[in-house]
């Protein structure tokens, strides 16, 4: 009778240490500084929690897809990225593309992600949006849509305690 509790008590304890592994939900993020990005995918990457995109990624937050290990990442129906060249601002303020800078952006992206931008134009100061069949044949789907839906917070990237995704420049992009 003790082997048994004891076995039990120790399965217990496995199955809440693998449900309180950290996830990132990343939704609603326009992007950014690509160097902010990249420092916080950096920092992400090191700590090995997993990232569930449910929503829109668009311009830096693109990032996101070769800076974090394909398999810590999923994707949910509401998934929705967002990609175009980087620019600075020029001398009279206006917006201006920055080959060197959208240069590195497009070398960050793992190959589908690649090929897809290519088979559209490449990146240009005009959006392309990657989402739907296109998007869940590159990346798993989370199996969390009603799960992360109804719990939807404003913040661009957000934290969550809980079971993980199934198996689991100074130019601007935005």
């Amino acid at each position: 009778m003790k082997l048994v509790t004891g076995l039990l008590a120790a399965v217990l304890l496995l199955a809440g240490i693998g449900a309180s592994q950290a996830v990132v939900r990343i939704s609603d993020d326009r992007g950014g500084r690509i160097g902010t990005y990249v420092d916080k995918y950096q920092d992400l990457r090191n700590s090995a929690e997993a990232v569930i995109i449910d929503g829109l990624c668009a311009s830096a937050c693109t990032i996101v897809l070769g800076a974090i290990p394909h398999d810590r990442i999923c994707v949910t129906a509401h998934a929705n990225l967002g990609f175009h060249a980087a620019w600075d601002f020029g001398a009279d303020g206006r917006a201006i593309t920055n080959p060197e800078a959208t240069q590195m952006l497009y070398s960050m992206y793992p190959a589908p992600v690649k090929r897809w931008i290519s088979q559209r134009g490449g990146l240009t100061p005009h959006m392309i949006f990657l989402r739907g069949r296109q998007l869940q044949t590159m990346y798993k789907p989370c199996f969390l849509d009603a799960q992360a839906s109804a719990s939807k917070l404003p913040a661009q990237a957000t934290r969550t305690s809980g079971p993980g995704p199934a198996p689991a420049a100074n130019a601007s992009s935005r």
